[in-house]
């Protein structure tokens, strides 16, 4: 029995330092607007100091939302589909509203996400799926830009059997209406430089198809991602550790982020004594015990 307690204490410690440790690490995101400063004209800006296309363009948190999963959309074979048969496997998924021949921050997009998902131990097709939609309508009659994105992608993650996690849609502007909205996606299309102006940033869905974790800009930091499909699973994915690491780090909506919180830390490290104390006083008995009989 003394000997559980004892290996018990031992996991709470490693638990500890591993709560301590990652909350050293610093996670940034970058966002990426459609305009640079070198390439647009404050003069022609809002009072806010961005480009008129860019009012109302944005990501706003709809935690708990179901997406329409009877929405009909088009996978990378050209097959139409509704939505929510990507959700039949039990597993969270992660959702990327982008569109395929976005010049610039879509692709930064795909590329952070899948860098961060070469980061963890999770594996897409397995413990989660990958969803990506582009909001241009116009793609939906070329099925091949799809089937070639997911070709790229599977290659640049480069994990075995990875293929049937990975989706990659189109659909009618009404299918994408539905879909950005619930999503609290919002996008415009800019005459002058002939682009999508939108914000970059991933998000977390339920295996149920609810909005669950939203994460800005095109870096993701991976235990952030792990910690949002973990939590976003039930608890059905990643390991004891993984999960305890929950009980360490909370998702803050405001920043996209998972931060260390403070309290369970304490409680965790009061416990840790406690253990330790109780560990400690019985290695102390029986010690007393063998002197005193011999």
């Amino acid at each position: 029995m003394w000997r559980e307690v004892i290996n018990s204490s031992i996991v709470l410690i490693l638990v500890l330092v591993v709560c301590g440790s990652m909350f050293g690490q610093k996670s940034e995101h970058y966002n990426s607007p459609l305009y640079s400063p070198k390439t647009y004209d404050p003069s022609q800006s809002e009072g806010n100091g961005l480009p008129p296309v860019l009012d109302n363009v944005g990501i706003e948190q709809k935690l708990g939302d179901q997406l329409p999963l009877d929405t009909p959309v088009t996978d990378e074979d050209g097959k139409t589909v509704q939505l929510g048969s990507l959700f039949t496997s039990g597993r969270p998924a992660v959702l990327a509203l982008v569109y395929y021949e976005c010049p610039m921050l879509c692709n930064e997009v795909l590329n952070g996400l899948t860098g961060s998902l070469k980061g963890i131990s999770l594996d897409a097709g397995k413990d989660f799926d990958v969803i990506a939609l582009s909001f241009d309508a116009r793609e939906n009659d070329k099925p091949g830009l799809a089937k070639n994105k997911k070709a790229a992608y599977l290659e640049r993650y480069g994990r075995a059997n990875a293929d049937k996690g990975w989706h990659f849609l189109t659909a009618s502007q009404t299918s994408i209406d539905a879909i950005t909205k619930a999503a609290g996606f919002s996008y415009r299309w800019d005459e002058k430089s002939q682009q999508f102006a939108h914000a970059g940033g991933v998000m977390v869905v339920t295996p149920q198809g609810k909005m669950s974790r939203y994460f800005y800009g095109i870096d993701y930091g991976p235990r952030d991602l792990k910690l949002g499909l973990i939590d976003s699973s039930e608890n059905k994915v990643g390991s004891a550790a993984d999960k305890l690491l929950l009980y360490c780090y909370h998702y803050d909506p405001a920043t996209g982020k998972y931060g260390l919180a403070i309290l369970s830390v304490i409680r965790l490290g009061a416990v840790l004594t406690l253990l330790g104390m109780g560990a400690m006083g019985f290695v102390f008995w029986r010690r007393n015990k063998k002197v005193a009989s011999s």
